[in-house]
């Protein structure tokens, strides 16, 4: 839809201040549009008609002339509350995903810690999915990397089995791993450690995820001079150690506070290369986890003193702070700001932040004392980062640049495809596509299909006309990765394959530069060839190993998805030898456990006890997968 209908600016500026200065004083969530009908930007104010007027009216910031000047519409929703109305603004920010908006990653993708519960001995694991399974879950964290961190340090402090056995069922039938020689488990596989000692570690690793690592020591302390006057001395001594190993973990750890202080640290440091943010989630006095953001140019972000957002009545920020909660299991009782909100802004979000933790929460711009200095610090920590990712960025910048001299393309290809076929004989015919964008791998937009078009003899071109044409229909679309055009499209091929795809781009009208790449004797990517044309990219080191990584990673996601296809068919297979059990059943248990192993480690009641199985089944396929028990 466009909102233009060939009006110039001017006319269309007379529109909006018009149309603004008709707005109720209350408060509420903005919506502006690009005059295509897309949503650019999503704001929210106590007053919507001072502030949507502001946009139309004097000088303002680079970041919000350039989005103001992009408008051709807005709607808005009146709200009650200022509270509501900034509840209201994080949830349309997550449905339109606005160009001028900050966009935080999908709650999704953040990593849990999970603590299995109901059973004799729980067990730490590392998940990105929150399910309603009586389990206890601790984050989200930052990373995969912190989380796997957090349980390696708990196993080697506490002495918890690190093993893929399962407990008591495992107890006692295999020796104890060195592990329990080295004295890092307290050795549960051999029976050394009862389930109300064990329980009391599980309490102990508890507090720590939660930050009371102090009241962990203390009751670790207590614990053992208990043991010691009950002349259980084993356990004293397991006590003793790990009491040892979490202040020798204290020491290596940035000390920020006293051992009972607990705070978030959100800092935002300016830059006109796009700003940067960094968070430091103090827990018992150190800095337990930290996560960096950078945004992009077009976001707007930056508020203080001298900027638009204290003119007005809200921040762009406050939406940032909300999103990054929304997210998280647990607030603490303050959370320290090391730039200035609107003064009314503060008890708004400390309101919203206060009704989702269920106790109060503050939320302050500290201007002196250790606070300030730790929001200091949190700056120049996010300055930094940003720094060095603006500077890697420019590095990729450059190495595209030099791509698209050597290819002689008209534009700098900033989302390139590659594509790979990938077989094992006639079945399985497997095409991959992964994308690059700005010279980073994006996973997120990673692409398989399954060839529906060769039959009996593999066909690598006819493969390769079918995944292009499926890929291409749907750039017609209106929004997703698929509807974003290509800037360059990589082979994992030669001369043949590239005019197999040009000639099917031609066929649909669609102009986009192919080319293959072509591997040496060694393996590695020699050169990119067209369409009777060869160019040798060896000599700029940044170009091969930019295009030596993307066709190696395009090799391995293909064949990695085809041959996990591959693999699910020959257990399925397998299953249905089982008296009873046809393709159905076969997918259904594997479906259910995951993978063989997982279902050989259940009892026959747990088989059955899968949705459409009968007990029968569940006997028949036991006795299948233990083929040695009578």
């Amino acid at each position: 839809m466009s909102y233009t209908d060939g009006r110039t600016r001017d006319e269309i500026l007379s529109h909006l201040r018009s149309k603004s200065a008709a707005l109720p004083r209350v408060p509420g969530v903005y919506i502006m549009r690009a005059p295509t009908g897309k949503v650019i930007y999503v704001g929210k104010s106590r007053s919507l008609r001072d502030r949507v007027s502001q946009y139309f009216h004097g000088a303002h910031d680079i970041k919000t002339s350039r989005m103001a000047g992009s408008v051709a519409d807005f709607d808005f929703i009146t709200c009650d509350t200022e509270m509501e109305a900034l509840a209201l603004e994080n949830q349309l920010i997550k449905q339109y995903n606005p160009k001028y908006n900050i966009k935080l990653k999908d709650a999704k993708s953040y990593p849990y810690i999970r603590l299995s519960t109901g059973e004799a001995y729980p067990r730490l694991s590392m998940t990105r999915k929150r399910e309603d399974d009586r389990a206890m879950y601790f984050g989200p964290y930052s990373g995969v990397s912190t989380v796997f961190s957090v349980i390696r340090t708990l196993e080697q402090t506490l002495g918890l089995p690190s093993c893929k056995r399962v407990f008591p069922r495992d107890i006692g039938k295999e020796r104890p791993c060195v592990y329990r020689q080295m004295g890092r488990c307290v050795g549960v596989c051999a029976g050394d450690v009862s389930e109300e000692e064990y329980a009391e570690i599980i309490k102990c690793a508890v507090q720590i995820l939660r930050g009371g690592t102090r009241q962990a020591l203390a009751d670790l302390t207590a614990r053992m001079e208990a043991c010691a006057e009950d002349l259980r001395f084993e356990e004293a001594a397991r006590c003793r150690d790990s009491i040892a190993a979490l202040k020798r973990l204290g020491e290596t750890q940035k000390v920020v506070g006293a051992p009972d202080y607990e705070c978030d640290v959100i800092a935002l440091a300016p830059s006109e290369m796009g700003d940067a943010a960094a968070v430091f989630y103090v827990r018992g006095g150190y800095i337990a986890d930290s996560e960096h953001f950078r945004f992009s140019p077009d976001e707007i972000t930056v508020s203080g003193a001298d900027t638009d957002a204290a003119l007005f009545d809200d921040s762009p920020i406050s939406a940032f702070i909300i999103g990054l909660y929304n997210s998280r299991e647990y607030i603490p009782s303050e959370v320290l700001l090391s730039f200035d909100l609107p003064p009314q802004e503060y008890d708004v979000v400390s309101g919203y932040l206060s009704g989702k933790a269920g106790r109060r929460v503050t939320v302050r711009t500290p201007q002196r004392g250790d606070a300030r200095k730790l929001c200091l610090m949190a700056q120049r920590d996010a300055a930094e980062h940003g720094e060095n990712q603006a500077k890697r960025e420019e590095k990729d910048t450059g190495m595209l640049v030099r791509l698209a001299s050597l290819l002689q393309l008209e534009t700098v290809p900033e989302r390139i495809e590659a594509y790979d076929i990938s077989n094992l004989g006639s079945e399985h015919i497997t095409a991959g596509m992964v994308v690059a964008v700005n010279g980073k791998m994006k996973k997120s937009e990673y692409r398989l299909f399954r060839i529906r078009s060769v039959e009996g003899a593999p066909d690598d071109y006819e493969s390769m006309r079918e995944t292009i044409r499926r890929r291409m229909a749907h750039l017609s679309d209106t929004d997703g990765a698929y509807a974003v055009r290509p800037d360059l499209i990589l082979l994992d091929g030669g001369e043949t394959h590239v005019a197999v795809v040009r000639a099917v781009l031609r066929e649909i009208g669609v102009d986009i530069p192919v080319f293959g790449m072509v591997k040496d004797e060694h393996h590695k990517t020699r050169t990119l060839v067209g369409e009777g044309e060869e160019i040798n990219v060896a000599r700029d080191n940044a170009v091969f190993r930019f295009l030596y990584n993307l066709q190696e990673e395009v090799h391995r996601f293909t064949v990695s998805r085809m041959t996990a296809a591959k693999r699910k068919t020959m257990r399925t297979s397998s299953l249905e030898k089982v008296k009873g059990i046809g393709p159905a059943k076969a997918k259904t248990l594997l479906s259910h456990f995951g993978t063989v192993t997982a279902m050989r480690q259940a009892s026959p009641a747990d088989i059955a006890a899968v949705h459409g199985l009968s007990e029968a089944d569940g006997v028949n396929v036991y006795k299948f997968l233990h083929p040695d028990e009578t």
